[in-house]
């Protein structure tokens, strides 16, 4: 049976697309889930806090928004959620600039591996998604056109909120401090072989060379893949990202 793709106009990042999800997905897979999380939220009595993790490649941020858009959409169902990501709390360019970790044996700048567990204020983030279950707070973004934090962007008071990123379900130090914070967690599995070409592709549309693409794959991309699917803890659910760009239910 041929698949029925629904197309929706949607901003990403601050840029208009078009992105396309299957009508398998949309009705099997995320409307129940957001069904899950308004129910979920009326048996807490409270703010809740879900997760939405996946590798890099993924396409973890248009798929939060999306449900995001979707809750939005079908309010007659569902209560609305709000998407938010984590990679606000990088450190600064500044900061990443001046400041070395240790990677394959050798000190190198934050700045040459930006993306990886150790480029995120990990304790800022706690802190932040703490405020957002109590009371609210201002939360951080990425800006992808000066490649730097905007500190305390969004306000926040949402009674359910999707925080979408690659680990917040680390099983590593200070990671494991944000994982206990989630009162329902999603995993996205995804093939690394996969996951590799997309994220090559995404570099060359950015204006670097194939060579160029490549090596920032094998320096940084491949290892934070194998990062989050080797040591990340179990999800309340598995989604999977299909190479025709669709997902099925694990």
């Amino acid at each position: 049976m041929e698949k029925k793709f629904l197309t929706y106009n949607m901003e990403v990042n601050g840029l208009w697309q078009e992105v396309k999800f299957s009508e398998h997905a949309v009705e099997e897979i995320f409307m129940p889930f957001l069904h899950g999380l308004t129910d979920l939220k009326m048996t807490m009595d409270r703010k809740v806090i879900a997760y939405l993790v996946a590798p890099p490649g993924v396409g973890k941020s248009t798929l939060a928004q999306f449900l995001e858009k979707l809750s939005r959409d079908r309010s007659n169902e569902v209560d609305p959620i709000r998407a938010l990501g984590m990679d606000g709390y990088h450190y600064t360019a500044a900061y990443m600039n001046v400041t070395t970790v240790e990677r394959d044996g050798e000190k190198v700048l934050m700045s040459k591996i930006k993306g990886a567990p150790e480029t995120f204020d990990v304790d800022l983030l706690v802190e932040k998604i703490r405020e957002a279950r109590a009371e609210g707070t201002d939360w951080n973004i990425y800006d992808r056109k000066i490649h730097d934090v905007l500190p305390d962007y969004w306000s926040v008071e949402d009674d359910i909120i999707l925080l979408e990123g690659n680990y917040l379900l680390l099983k590593e130090k200070g990671w494991t401090n944000v994982r206990v914070l989630s009162d329902y967690s999603v995993f996205v599995d995804a093939s690394p072989e996969f996951l590799k070409e997309r994220l090559i592709n995404r570099k060359i549309a950015g204006g670097k060379s194939r060579e160029e693409a490549e090596a920032f794959y094998n320096f940084s991309d491949a290892k934070n893949i194998e990062r989050v699917l080797k040591n990340s803890a179990r999800a309340d659910e598995t989604w999977r990202l299909l190479a025709d760009g669709d997902f099925d239910k694990q």
